[in-house]
């Protein structure tokens, strides 16, 4: 089958309005593939404004979220709060939550199951650090992150789940995956969901490459047949990002 290409941008904590304002000049003027699906993740206080500014064809996406709907959880946010105010997607379980702020895979499943439970679609992320990858256990780490979200969820909710693929050794490093490394990886993680859930979420489920990619190296990334798109960091706030989200033309 034939699954759609996906591209994600990941502000993480950057931007102020006359930078999104500028971004979203630049985005809306440019060309996007129709057959290509696009959305953008802003820090919460910018995500009004990107609803309002951005292209209709793109999405936007918090980068985060909790697990009530309501409460007394001081400066966090609700996936319906997200909702409310016109993201349609969520990024979940990046590195940074992970291993900044040592969020676990348990507590990212959570996450996910009220994100979808919400109406929001979810990009899930998982890889692996240096020291896992040298010790050639990048699937045991990349398999056991994605345990604690196939227990959580229904067979039907992975068709609102992209699975975006970060080692986090090449996030924001400059150093990147080479294609086949990606390839590799992402081969994996689609034989993990045959086993682990079903042949037809393993053909279905489009699972993103994020970490450094940039307009020089999307094009061969893309190429892989387990490629189905890229989550980008740094590039997302430039109008290169253009670039990326044309990879596949």
């Amino acid at each position: 089958m034939t699954r759609t290409f996906w591209v994600g941008g990941n502000w993480k904590m950057n931007g102020s309005v006359a930078s999104i304002k500028d971004l979203a000049t630049t985005f809306n003027a440019g060309s996007s593939p129709a057959d290509v699906e696009v959305v953008i993740g802003a820090p919460y206080v910018y995500i009004p404004l990107l609803a309002d500014a951005l292209r209709k064809d793109w999405a936007v996406a918090g980068e985060n979220c909790y697990v009530h709907a309501t409460g007394a959880y001081t400066g966090e946010i609700s996936p319906e709060m997200l909702a409310d105010v016109g993201a349609k997607w969520v990024i979940l379980g990046h590195s940074e939550r992970r291993h900044i702020l040592n969020e676990s895979s348990e507590f990212t499943a959570q996450k996910v199951v009220k994100a979808l439970a919400a109406g929001l679609k979810v990009a899930l992320c998982v890889g692996e650090l240096l020291e896992e990858r040298e010790a050639g256990t990048t699937q045991v780490i990349v398999n056991s992150q994605l345990d604690a979200v196939v227990s959580a969820v229904s067979e039907n909710d992975w068709a609102n789940i992209v699975i975006a693929y970060e080692p986090v050794w090449a996030i924001g490093t400059g150093k990147v995956a080479s294609p086949e490394q990606a390839q590799e990886v992402h081969a994996a993680i689609r034989e993990y969901l045959k086993t682990a859930v079903s042949p037809k979420v393993a053909e279905e489920t489009r699972i993103a490459y994020g970490g450094s990619v940039g307009g020089k190296n999307c094009k061969e990334l893309a190429q892989k047949p387990d490629v189905d798109g890229f989550l980008v960091g740094g590039a997302s706030l430039k109008p290169e990002f253009l670039d990326i989200v044309a990879a596949t033309n």
